[in-house]
């Protein structure tokens, strides 16, 4: 067990860099030390790309499988270059649209990072962030930092430094609070090593968008295969989980009422995933929270690791979902609310 720091930091603050908060989580991470920060996506967990103790340090505190990869963290274009051998036209392309952003690269590997972080692969996945907070961070230790969520792994990702102090309290050196993160889910991970690109995990950056940057992408058989080795975060194990069971109701409501009203029989206590506009068509449940509305699936991405988090404190025996339509960001919410139901669907 460690002492747990928690740094509190305005976000909106001016140089940010030099603020004792981020010079302090940056001596930690120089130090070989592991800390937790946000992104615009979900919070994580940082330690050095380049020392494989570093990494070592966040697979054991988040209880993860060493096969699979992390994201490598940078926030200058040199820092790309340093760790990757090649930047193909069309990684570029993407770099400009959306980087700093919530989309993460698959590039071949210059072997600059440590192999941990690869799960040795020949590839690498790349990120730049644009929270503040964040790129302060990478900035202030001049490192390329390896971050998953910040999450014990299986968990709901954090979205909020009370969850991942939930977490990993006791278990990591520090966690930057800068308030709850924006999009919600993790990146967007595009194979940019294939001929089209391929997503391996949906995200904040949508096919859509995508396809209108670039042309062609393909989704990798990963994404519902669980035989193939990992390329990136979220392809092969089970995520996002909340305690109970947890089940997808693709009839919707009534069938979900049919399945409260058996449960009743069976003295189990119910939770509901439904939405504003549908918030009291479950009279029968004993937990019915809303993660945002079925007209701005923005927002149901937003809420939703949150929303998965508060069914632990309901201690409900079982949930079921509503499910949404999978185009844009909806694709990336429903990747997810597949992972936590462990693929569990009732017709």
């Amino acid at each position: 067990m460690v002492e747990t720091q928690v740094w509190r930091v305005d976000p909106g603050a001016p140089d940010l860099e030099h603020t004792p908060q981020i010079i302090a989580a940056a001596e930690k991470l120089i130090q070989g030390e592991i800390v937790a920060f946000p992104t615009e996506t979900v919070y994580g967990l940082g330690g050095n790309a380049k020392v494989r103790e570093s990494v070592h340090k966040i697979y054991e505190a988040k209880g993860r499988p060493s096969d699979n990869p992390l994201i490598v963290h940078v926030a200058t274009d040199e820092q790309v270059r340093a760790i990757c051998t090649e930047i193909h036209p069309i990684a570029r392309k993407l770099m400009d649209t959306f980087w700093p952003g919530p989309l993460t690269l698959v590039l071949p590997s210059r072997s600059e990072v440590s192999d941990s972080v690869t799960a040795g692969l020949s590839t690498v996945a790349v990120r730049m962030p644009s929270h503040p907070v964040a790129r302060a961070l990478i900035l202030a230790s001049n490192l390329p930092i390896a971050a998953p969520s910040a999450n014990r792994s299986g968990h709901p990702s954090p979205t909020k430094a009370e969850h991942v102090f939930h977490d990993l309290d006791g278990r990591i050196a520090g966690i930057l609070d800068g308030g709850e993160t924006g999009v919600g889910l993790e990146s967007t991970v595009v194979d940019c090593t294939t001929t089209p690109i391929t997503i391996l995990r949906p995200g904040g950056i949508s096919k859509e968008q995508l396809i209108e940057a670039v042309g062609a992408v393909s989704d990798d058989p990963g994404l519902t295969r669980s035989d193939q080795i990992p390329k990136a975060p979220g392809m092969k194990y089970k995520h996002y989980a909340p305690e109970a069971a947890m089940y997808l109701v693709p009839s919707g409501m009534e069938r979900i009422n049919e399945l409260i009203s058996a449960d009743k029989n069976n003295e189990r206590t119910i939770g509901v995933l439904t939405t504003e506009e549908n918030r009291d068509s479950y009279p029968g449940a004993d937990a019915v929270l809303v993660c945002g509305k079925r007209s701005d699936p923005e927002s149901i991405a937003h809420h939703l690791f949150d929303v998965l988090r508060r069914f632990d404190q309901k201690k409900v025996d079982v949930i079921y979902s509503e499910t949404f339509p999978e185009y844009g960001i909806g694709k990336a919410i429903m990747n997810r609310l597949s992972k936590a139901a462990g693929g569990r669907m009732i017709d």
